[in-house]
């Protein structure tokens, strides 16, 4: 990526263009109003400026072992229906399905 001589990172966004003369896509820091960005290949400056995704702002979590908020709640949800049916199961065949605790011997 080449940086433009009047670099400024605050109002400078970094735009994905493509060559018209050799087909060439790069990315260019420049300014918002910038036209005839040229190509680092060719340096033709017959560039058109290409619409690239927009990242969204903020940490997003990456990979497989990372879940979402969703899933951990519905899993907790799982969790509890569970917990519950065996309380009912126990309560039916006659058990205590929360048996007092023993305290340990010292």
């Amino acid at each position: 990526m080449q940086l433009s001589p009047s670099y400024d990172a605050r109002q400078m966004p970094i735009y994905e263009y493509e060559c018209e003369g050799c087909g060439e896509r790069f990315e260019e820091l420049v300014a918002a109003g910038a036209v005839g960005v040229a190509c680092p290949r060719c340096g033709s400056t017959e560039t058109r400026r290409l619409l690239s995704n927009v990242s969204p702002a903020g940490r997003q979590p990456r990979g497989a072992a990372v879940r979402s908020d969703e899933s951990r709640r519905g899993e907790r949800e799982a969790a509890r229906v569970d917990r519950i049916a065996e309380s009912r199961k126990k309560r039916a065949a006659g058990e205590n399905p929360h048996p007092p605790k023993r305290k340990k011997a010292s």
